[in-house]
């Protein structure tokens, strides 16, 4: 694989160039534009719909001086993409060395300075948390956002996967044999060696099935593994059809909330499956922490698909008030 820029320049080119760049996150930075611009886009629609209203942006007038217009609300969208970057590594890196507390224990500053080692679900929760409390403070409505966020950010998953694949952090797939493959499915979809992966003692190469076995525990139980399976590329396929069906569900009729609900659905119901096949210590009830966090989220999309599933007033259309009651006074003519 190639964890560094220049491995990757090395590879195509024949260049040996001292890049001080990762992979990885060349890919998150790829994963934070695409799902800013395709939410920026959402929002500008939603405003010119009339299902947002404007907020207030400080900036400064042709002469320099301070002043503070009614904008569409996608002219806060790089301030949340830039806060979500912050608070969702640390809340990544935060769940990550929760879930192997072992590892972390060894070798605490290793894990907490690599640039690997990030649990998607954390850095989920706490950018959420951070950049809904910061919509809420501008006076835009925390539903309407996160429909406008869904589709932008199941892509950026994917995006963000292939920078685990690329990278090769470990956070593969249980061992694979070339043996059990299909013949319609090609070989590096079905089992892949990491070759130059960083996650070896002192940031080596290890192998992956050696890996799974020393560090996470997972022997082996095929008589000649050819390699692990690699659940990044499963995964960007899977974000990517599933971020494309939000995108063309998200001009529905129900209420507000209705699509983030159905993206906490997908999402959950797609990073379950995946562990099917990954590696990860046992949290609670035999299953791992991602897993028993997956059924929080298609639960609470279901609950929320419940109470969103409702076909709001058409646009333009008058709102209909109950008419009071006349109010006797007491007297008859």
């Amino acid at each position: 694989m190639y964890p560094r820029i220049s491995d990757l320049f090395q590879y195509l080119l024949g260049v040996d160039v001292a890049l001080p760049f990762y992979s990885f996150g060349l890919m998150v930075a790829l994963a934070i534009l695409a799902a800013a611009w395709m939410t920026q886009r959402e929002l500008d629609r939603m405003y010119g719909l009339g299902l947002v209203g404007s907020v207030q942006v400080r900036g400064k007038d042709a002469k320099g001086r301070p002043r503070t217009t009614a904008q569409s609300p996608s002219a806060l969208v790089w301030t949340m993409a830039l806060l979500a970057a912050g608070f969702g590594i640390a809340g990544a890196k935060l769940f990550h060395v929760v879930d192997y507390w072992d590892e972390f224990t060894q070798d605490p500053v290793g894990m907490v300075v690599s640039t690997s080692g990030l649990t998607f679900y954390g850095g989920l929760v706490v950018a959420t948390v951070a950049v809904a409390a910061y919509a809420y403070r501008k006076g835009l409505r925390v539903p309407r956002l996160a429909d406008a966020a869904a589709p932008g950010m199941l892509l950026a998953y994917g995006i963000g996967r292939v920078g685990c694949y690329l990278s090769g952090d470990g956070d593969w797939g249980v061992c694979s044999s070339l043996a059990d493959k299909p013949g319609w499915i090609p070989a590096f979809l079905w089992s892949e060696t990491f070759p130059r992966n960083i996650v070896g003692p002192g940031r080596t190469t290890i192998d992956p099935v050696v890996f799974n076995a020393q560090y996470r525990g997972a022997e082996c139980a095929l008589a000649a593994p050819d390699g692990v399976y690699p659940t990044m590329l499963y995964e960007l396929a899977m974000a990517a059809a599933l971020a494309g069906a939000l995108w063309l569900l998200r001009k529905h009729p129900f209420k507000a909330g209705w699509l983030f609900s159905l993206y906490a659905v997908f999402a959950g119901a797609e990073r379950f499956l995946i562990e099917e096949i990954r590696v990860n210590p046992e949290a609670a009830f035999g299953l791992p922490q991602s897993q028993i966090i997956s059924i929080g989220f298609v639960v609470a999309g279901l609950v929320g698909l419940a109470i969103t599933t409702r076909r709001r007033p058409p646009l333009g259309a008058p709102v209909s008030r109950p008419v009071p009651e006349a109010v006797s006074t007491g007297s008859s003519l």
